[in-house]
């Protein structure tokens, strides 16, 4: 059996139609389909985005939704978020498009948002949008094996999935320990170390919606912790 895992969606219907027409053909063996953040984002069809996940058609799976960097910025800016200001949305993307995701999300949209989970934690699967310290938080091939270790550890899990950095890859800790210290003023230094026995990885799931024409996401078999990475070419209606 099989889990379809998928992020980055936002907003591009065409390029989520794309994909669960292509899950169809694994759904034979598909046990679970996840969406891993971001099925919004600055775009008129976010609505209709949003729709067609929470309404699945007949012979689709219904998908699970975690929250994603677009979603946290839509909390963001109607005040439902620790952070009381968009500065991220602003930096990176300037203020039409803080303008542009405010008119793409309506109230019962919002709702629904604040109702979406943090993440899964499945078997000794972790599936999160970015990683355990936050949706905002990019792990890459590049990012060093101390942190990735510690993002693993942080969870007891050997698989975490995330689809902050949109990227498709699998990064394996073979083996490796982290020793962390905690100093007070009326305890002596306490030391904990986590060694890594067994395999663990980090699996970027790919973008669903980012670029135009090409979509990609996850196939994995959670018994024999297979990882297939899916690439998906459509035409826009």
């Amino acid at each position: 059996m099989m889990w379809a895992i998928l992020s980055g969606i936002e907003g591009n219907l065409a390029a989520y139609n794309a994909v669960v027409s292509d899950i169809k053909h694994q759904s034979r063996y598909l046990e679970a389909v996840y969406i891993l953040g971001d099925v919004v984002g600055a775009t008129p069809e976010s609505e209709a985005v949003v729709e067609r996940v929470r309404n699945p058609k007949k012979g689709e799976f219904e998908p699970l939704v975690c929250k994603g960097w677009w979603e946290e910025q839509c909390l963001i800016l109607y005040g439902l978020a620790a952070a009381s200001e968009p500065t991220e949305l602003l930096t990176k993307y300037g203020g039409d498009t803080v303008t542009s995701l405010a008119n793409s999300v309506s109230r019962d949209t919002l709702q629904w948002i604040q109702s979406l989970n943090f993440g899964f934690f499945e078997l000794d699967c972790l599936l999160i949008h970015g990683s355990p310290l936050g949706v905002d938080e990019v792990l890459t091939p590049e990012t060093h094996p101390i942190v990735i270790c510690d993002r693993i550890s942080r969870m007891q899990a050997n698989n975490l999935f995330c689809g902050r950095s949109g990227l498709a890859f699998n990064y394996q800790l073979q083996g490796g320990s982290i020793t962390s210290t905690v100093t007070t003023l009326d305890t002596p230094m306490l030391a904990n170390t986590d060694t890594v026995t067994t395999l663990r990885q980090v699996i970027g799931v790919g973008n669903v919606g980012r670029k135009p024409g090409e979509a990609t996401y996850t196939l994995y078999n959670p018994n024999s912790n297979q990882v297939e990475f899916k690439t998906v070419h459509y035409g826009f209606d």
